[in-house]
């Protein structure tokens, strides 16, 4: 698949088939993920592929009500970034973390699998962070749902990038 159409045809996914990840694919997901540009090559950013007692902790974290919603794809990896305390650096390696989790998104797009990126409430909980072993150094910026699409998405209505680019002289 060429880059582009890479870009233009990855969807959110919310239902998916029930065979998980194999973790050879895992690992490459996340290797291609280290590649996103990172100023002073910091490595910020943390993936935590969530086997089942993570996924249980985490439910139980989240409450029956939203628990539901954890189960949606067969593969969990919860990605956060590292906090140095510095608001510059901080927010540099925010921005690069959000570049690898778009890699790993795409990357499984273009191996033909499906992919959502979310930010349940419950890794802004003591509890969640805890069950998945996010210490006070780390801000978690969300969590990948993966596995392969149980069904077409359609692309959804853009901006044109007339209404969103401004040149300056």
């Amino acid at each position: 698949m060429e880059l582009e159409e890479a870009i233009r045809t990855r969807r959110t996914h919310k239902a998916y088939g029930s065979e998980p990840l194999d973790r050879a694919t895992l690992e490459e997901l996340l290797e291609l993920g280290r590649w996103a540009p990172n100023h002073h090559l910091t490595n910020p950013w943390r993936f935590r592929v969530l086997g089942a007692g993570a996924l249980a902790r985490l439910k139980e974290a989240a409450g029956p009500e939203a628990a539901g919603k954890l189960d949606r794809a067969p593969t969990l990896v919860a990605v956060s970034v590292v906090r140095s305390g510095d608001p510059v650096a901080d927010e540099e390696d925010l921005c690069a973390a959000a570049c690898a989790a778009y890699i790993v998104l795409l990357a499984a797009h273009g191996r033909g699998l499906a992919g959502y990126w979310r930010t349940p409430a419950v890794l802004r909980t003591p509890e969640g962070r805890a069950a998945l072993g996010i210490g006070d150094d780390e801000h978690a910026i969300g969590l990948l749902h993966l596995g392969p699409a149980r069904q077409d998405q359609r692309a959804p209505e853009r901006a044109p990038a007339r209404d969103v680019v401004n040149f300056l002289d």
